[in-house]
């Protein structure tokens, strides 16, 4: 009899997210109730706000409860339903769990996949939901970016940080991407557009970036926070703006996480500093559909690529997490849990 694989976490993290925080339990499929449809997942996303849910303390979000199912975004296929609005073969995402069946009444559904036929459905986390969506609706409606401008991404060979060095290079600024290895830094410049590159683990991050920078900083997309931010700070031109996508740098710093010690120079500079959540925009339709259309006509038009790191089997989502929290994955990484269906049976 088939089984709901369905990893728990156990223990909160001290430091670094870790396998052994987790442990893989197995429990009957569920059967869908009145107005409930059963989801088989494909997809789960592995993203380093895992780190934010597992701790104690709540991010904006609830952290998840020791003892509970590891809390996700997925993708799945509808395979029982007694929901007139989710019909059996229908495509979701939503925030579910690291399992391998999930029960919703629709609540947690953040879509109903409605795919352009060109893009394969893995395009749904390369290029849309909280990825690409979240470098879209932070540097055209936080960062508002001006021709020639620079802008700094960090974290950019990540799986946003890669969609925010092409968007800001579509709104033709001056880009320097952040990254931590000469690989990723070249994959930044030479496949991505970058006009410069920057390997933070490589001597004086703060040296670099003053010298890809001549000119200052007036956009800076950032994702590491930390002493990033620190030296970008340093660098900021009259009413910079900065928009934070995330401070991967320190998740793991529960009881004292790294201020910038010269966070004044945003008053100094008359600069804008603000932290945004994609989820933020989610009730907002008309952003949401403009958003995935210029994504799509991008990436048909060969102006914006991305890249997906696929890991094989629910089993292997507590050691691959790791990889984002290390630096050993480059773009988007992805647990695949189950087949997709044949094209032919999408709804």
């Amino acid at each position: 009899m088939a089984k709901n694989r369905q990893w728990h976490l156990t223990s909160r993290p001290t430091g670094e997210l870790s396998a052994g925080n987790f442990e893989l339990r197995e429990s009957a499929i569920p059967e869908p109730g009145n107005k409930q449809f059963l989801i088989r997942t494909i997809y789960l996303s592995l993203d380093p706000t895992h780190r934010l849910w597992a701790r104690e303390k709540a991010s904006y979000m609830p952290s998840v409860k020791l003892g509970d199912v590891m809390r996700g975004f997925t993708m799945g296929v509808v395979e029982k339903s007694n929901h007139p609005g989710y019909p059996v073969g229908a495509i979701v995402t939503g925030v579910f769990g690291w399992e391998d069946y999930s029960i919703s009444d629709g609540s947690g559904i953040v879509a109903l996949v409605d795919m352009d036929p060109r893009l394969p459905l893995t395009a749904r986390f390369g290029l849309f939901e909280h990825i690409g969506l979240a470098a879209y609706f932070g540097i055209l409606d936080i960062l508002h970016p001006k021709p020639g401008e620079t802008m700094v991404v960090s974290g950019a060979a990540g799986a946003v940080g890669s969609i925010a060095v092409q968007i800001g290079k579509i709104m033709s600024c001056r880009v320097v991407a952040v990254a931590g290895s000469d690989e990723k830094c070249a994959w930044l410049k030479d496949e991505l557009g970058a006009d410069a590159a920057v390997n933070y683990k490589k001597g004086s991050l703060k040296a670099s970036l003053r010298a890809a920078c001549p000119k200052g900083v007036d956009t800076f997309f950032d994702n590491v926070g930390g002493e990033c931010l620190e030296a970008v700070l340093d660098l900021i031109n009259m009413k910079a703006r900065i928009a934070m996508c995330g401070a991967i740098s320190q998740y793991g710093n529960d009881e004292k996480p790294y201020a910038p010690p010269n966070i004044y120079n945003l008053l100094n500079k008359r600069a804008k500093l603000e932290g945004f959540i994609v989820l933020d925009y989610a009730a907002d339709q008309r952003w949401w559909a403009k958003a995935h259309d210029d994504m799509t006509q991008w990436h048909i038009q060969g102006r914006m690529k991305y890249r997906i790191e696929t890991v094989d089997g629910l089993e292997n989502a507590p050691q691959a997490v790791t990889k984002l929290f290390q630096g050993t994955n480059t773009g988007k990484l992805l647990v695949k849990v189950s087949d997709e269906p044949p094209a032919s049976a999408r709804l």
